[in-house]
């Protein structure tokens, strides 16, 4: 057994784990051997694109105070107009209202089990990929899964919420 599979997965790690299990969920949660705190990070870590990493970005909704998740493929920006076109007008999440509302910290918050039900949108780009990797509740924990179980998993709505690549 290597060093990484005996470690213990941290207490936020292991809700998202049972909540996995309790989905009948196949993968399990991975620790990464550094932080996965960025997409890049986390795609170096695991040996696979950085487009492949479902990075979960949390904005405040202003209307309700809702938390909004948009899951985002890791090479794309958030359109933050495109995301308000959907969902209403946006506020930004500081990292006290992503822990209350999430129950996760910022770089570790997993697109299931919030606190709080998010409104979630998924980036159509997610699609293009058979695999994807999410955050598991920690910086360095995350798991895998292919986006038809992440749409099954958060019942999210597909869009296109990624900014437009800068013209060359």
């Amino acid at each position: 057994m290597n060093e990484a599979a005996a470690t213990p997965l941290p207490e936020s790690a292991q809700r998202v784990a049972a909540l996995l299990r309790e989905l009948g969920h196949e993968n399990p949660v991975v620790i990464l051997p550094e932080t996965g705190k960025t997409s890049a990070q986390a795609a170096a870590g695991l040996g696979c694109d950085v487009a492949q990493i479902a990075k979960s970005i949390i904005f405040r909704r202003v209307a309700d105070d809702m938390p909004v998740l948009v899951v985002a493929s890791g090479a794309n920006r958030v359109d933050e107009a495109k995301v308000a076109r959907i969902v209403g007008g946006l506020g930004k999440a500081d990292a006290r209202f992503v822990r209350e509302k999430t129950g996760y910290a910022i770089g570790g918050v997993c697109p299931i089990g919030h606190a709080v039900r998010p409104v979630t949108l998924l980036d159509a780009d997610l699609f293009r990929y058979d695999a994807l990797w999410a955050a598991a509740g920690h910086p360095q924990a995350v798991f895998k899964l292919t986006p038809a179980q992440l749409a099954a998993m958060t019942g999210a709505p597909v869009a296109d919420v990624a900014e437009a690549p800068a013209a060359a």
